[in-house]
């Protein structure tokens, strides 16, 4: 039996779950036919362009736009349904138990039908949320730029660099853009903070360097005053799509490195720069992609070269698992790290210094945001762009300001 069968049975019979109790949870509070049908008819036709999408895609490609909105449909037809089933499966399960008492106490049950429809009336209108916020996060939230203040006291920080900002942006991933004017917007947004310095962490592109080629009039127009850095990050190695041979890619790869100077960045390939102001310099680090479970082309040790230890570091890494595994405890003292990579999964809750969740927290231990361990930071930006999932919901995209202060 082919390893596929039994995934394939699986999700079908989750599928069937969802669709089955979403019809009987409309079906229980109207009686229009077209209301009932409807939303069985718009999933059937979610989870079939989602497979003729996977079947018929040219893998040469990679992730295409329409492979993109092929899983934002798909998502909108799943995830307010989950909502319906969890609801209506626990309204069964206390049935079920007090069916179960009944029999055994000798006592009959009648079936509630105010009560179902009731249930199921809270169901539809708990599937309504998520079911808004996805078509918000899809049209408006992939675009909807934040601007993140931190302010960062050393030590160690040498006086000349009181003061220092620095803009850090990640995971542009040009290959998903389509709207110019929203990318410009950005690029306005970043330049207004007026750092000393913007770091840019990785993945330019989803595959191609060809995916850039619109965006280098945009980007090329970021501007600070002590220049710009970046790295690459997992996407930019062209591993995610198919390759008619190994010169192909490497030409693809070679492409990809050299839209950093053509947009003015000084792309830094386990190289490190010292930022120099009044006499007095702090070393910048630059990593290929490490992580755990990806390409691990990133060199530390070759990285740091030339580095005294008591310089004071920043270090620029694209996937934080580097930082959780290898760079928080190195005695050599990284005392800043930025990352990107994690997208905070373009989707979950933040409500500013009260609560904040989203399924990234179960993959990454650092998955958005400013942590510090040892001593050391590290802030792992959200992401400038979007990948997979053609929008964002409740994980804007972010720009990161942070200001060094001596103390």
């Amino acid at each position: 039996m082919p390893r596929w069968v039994i995934p394939l049975l699986i999700i079908s019979v989750i599928i069937f779950l969802f669709e089955l109790y979403a019809f009987q949870a409309i079906r229980t509070v109207t009686k229009n036919k077209v209301f009932q049908y409807g939303w069985l008819l718009l999933g059937g036709i979610a989870y079939l362009n989602f497979f003729y999408v996977i079947l018929s895609s040219d893998r040469s490609l990679g992730q295409t736009r329409q492979f993109q909105w092929a899983v934002g449909f798909l998502l909108l037809a799943l995830i307010p349904k989950l909502f319906v089933l969890i609801t209506m499966l626990g309204e069964d399960l206390v049935r079920w138990v007090k069916k179960l008492i009944s029999i055994f106490s000798n006592e009959t049950t009648k079936p509630i039908i105010s009560r179902r429809k009731f249930v199921s009336q809270i169901a539809l209108g708990l599937a309504a949320i998520p079911f808004a916020g996805l078509l918000y996060g899809i049209f408006k939230g992939r675009y909807n730029f934040k601007v993140l203040k931190y302010e960062l006291k050393f030590k160690d920080l040498p006086e000349s660099f009181d003061g220092f900002t620095i803009t850090q942006i990640t995971d542009i991933h040009s290959g998903s853009f389509d709207n110019k004017e929203k990318i410009k917007y950005g690029v306005d947004l970043i330049n207004k903070q007026e750092s000393d310095v913007i770091l840019f962490t990785g993945d330019i592109v989803n595959n191609f360097a060809h995916e850039m080629d619109d965006w280098i009039d945009v980007f090329k127009d970021l501007k600070a005053s002590h220049g710009k850095y970046s790295i690459l990050g997992n996407h930019d190695y062209g591993d995610y799509s198919s390759w008619k041979n190994e010169e192909d890619k490497t030409a693809n790869f070679k492409a990809i490195k050299d839209i950093h100077p053509k947009i003015g960045f000084d792309l830094l390939l386990n190289e490190n720069r010292y930022l120099e102001k009044d006499g007095e310099k702090i070393a910048l680090i630059g990593v290929e992609n490490w992580g755990k479970g990806f390409k691990k082309e990133g060199d530390l040790q070759k990285a740091s070269e030339g580095i005294l230890k008591e310089d004071f570091k920043i270090l620029m890494t694209h996937d934080p698992t580097h930082w959780d595994l290898k760079v928080k405890e190195d005695d050599f003292n990284y005392q800043l790290s930025l990352s990107g990579h994690t997208h905070g999964l373009q989707f979950g809750i933040e409500i500013p210094g009260f609560f904040r969740w989203s399924p990234s927290q179960y993959v990454y231990k650092q998955w958005a945001g400013l942590y510090e361990e040892f001593g050391r930071f590290i802030n792992v930006n959200r992401g400038f762009g979007y990948h997979a999932f053609p929008g964002r919901v409740g994980i804007w995209p972010e720009i990161t300001v942070i200001k060094l202060k001596k103390g």
